[in-house]
């Protein structure tokens, strides 16, 4: 493994953070490419002084005998999956999104439908390479460090700047077949997921409720050989194929990123591009998460005549309260789809505290709502979900709006362990804290 160009490259970023930390004032850590936080207009962090660390782009090593792979943290998983798949491997937890970095995954908490089994991205990860805001390099791991190590996951680029990862890797076929089994009710849905879930006879798990008489419970397996394959990068829709489909068969990567294109289901908010025609004119410009999430950015000003943007959220509650949170959903939240995930939380995460979740399951449901309109002036959608997740014993990702008090956000997190690690890694506070950072100047 050659690292000459990794440490120089370490070497540049560490001596630009102790730059800035002499000149005070905010900061953020500009990775390149695409940012997966939830656009929010007037984003003051935009203005902040950039740590650029978008030149930690390499795939550093794969050891095809011990399946692991060493890599720096803006490798996107679209980068990596080709990579990986030349020695029949990919890592546990591929996310959805293209674009979606090993870093972003680290910090951002990404997970997908082989979640179920091996939990976040994070959980196969066993070393971190960290620059701190005093400008040293931190190298932590389950055994060396454990608290640093822990705590990186679901940071949000708050504690440092991770600059290498060190992760597991899983075997794989080049096919992906799919069964898609239909209910037309939640009950029997939720019993076939857990039941599937329980037995693990599928490496990938997931469900897409359409309606509340339409459930898709979507069953996925490796396989050599298939006698078609479909392709829903361009003109066909992933999400709508499911509602006729009862089988299908992808490539690997194209299972993978099968929400790509319409970045689940939010193209459907640009008119007709969902259609055919539309597609064949202008779907290579405007289809997958890079291009919606640019156009988004680009439409600020647009978004920023709205009340407030739509609810672009993933909330994860405990498989105990599912049953309750979707009563809840489909009588006053009534958004659809709803893509549900299950997850599986090896061991309990030092970042949450205790006592929120304390009677915690060790599946949990992820439920990812994305692009509910949001411009009832009496009601604010996300934070109405936000309330109802924190009442289920749930947590919710950071990455969209948020709108916590800073006690009810630290009856959830475990400030304490937050606050040691901070003083570990930033003790001048080079980067904004989690609270500060996550809770954006937003209109009401």
């Amino acid at each position: 493994m050659d690292l000459s160009s990794h440490e120089r490259e370490v070497t540049r970023v560490a001596t630009t953070i102790r730059v800035q930390a002499g000149r005070g004032g905010p900061v953020r850590i500009d990775k390149g490419g695409v940012s997966h936080f939830v656009p929010v207009p007037g984003d003051p962090r935009e203005h902040a002084a950039a740590i650029d660390a978008s030149r930690f782009r390499r795939v550093l090593a794969i050891d095809p005998e011990r399946r692991i792979c060493v890599a720096e943290p803006g490798v996107t998983f679209a980068e990596l999956v080709p990579r990986t798949l030349e020695h029949g491997l990919v890592p546990a937890v591929v996310p959805e999104l293209e674009d979606i970095s090993l870093g972003g995954a680290v910090a951002g908490c990404s997970i997908e439908s082989s979640s179920y089994r091996y939990g976040g991205f994070h959980d196969g990860c066993l070393e971190y390479e960290v620059i701190s805001g005093d400008g040293e390099i931190v190298t932590c791991s389950a055994e060396k460090d454990p608290l640093l190590f822990d705590m990186i996951h679901g940071s949000y680029g708050t504690l440092g700047v991770l600059s290498r990862i060190t992760f597991k890797l899983v075997q794989a076929k080049r096919f992906v077949r799919m069964q898609y089994r239909h209910f037309d009710g939640f009950d029997a849905f939720h019993a076939a997921m857990a039941e599937r879930c329980r037995v693990g006879d599928f490496e990938f798990i997931d469900g897409i409720v359409h309606g509340p008489r339409s459930f898709v419970l979507c069953l996925g397996a490796f396989v050599d050989e298939a006698p078609f394959t479909s392709n829903y990068r361009w003109l066909d829709v992933y999400y709508k194929s499911t509602l006729g489909r009862t089988e299908d068969y992808l490539t690997t990567p194209d299972y993978f990123f099968r929400y790509d294109a319409e970045c689940h289901w939010l193209s459907r908010t640009v008119p007709g591009l969902e259609t055919r025609p539309v597609r064949w004119l202008v779907g290579r410009h405007v289809l997958g998460s890079r291009n919606l999430i640019r156009w988004s950015k680009r439409l600020d000003r647009v978004l920023g005549m709205k009340q407030r943007p739509d609810v672009v959220c993933d909330v994860f509650v405990p498989q105990r309260n599912f049953s309750a949170f979707y009563e809840w959903y489909a009588r006053d939240f009534d958004f659809w789809p709803l893509w549900v995930v299950p997850y599986r939380m090896p061991r309990p995460y030092p970042w949450i505290r205790e006592s929120h979740a304390k009677h915690r399951d060790e599946l949990w449901i992820d439920c990812a709502v994305y692009g509910k309109p949001n411009d009832d002036p009496l009601v604010d959608g996300s934070e109405v979900l936000e309330q109802k997740t924190y009442e289920l014993g749930g947590v919710k990702t950071l990455i969209s709006r948020n709108h916590y008090s800073e006690n009810r956000f630290w009856e959830i997190y475990d400030r304490e362990r937050y606050e040691a690690a901070k003083r570990r890694l930033d003790p001048h506070g080079v980067f904004p804290g989690l609270y500060e950072k996550c809770h954006r100047v937003r209109k009401s």
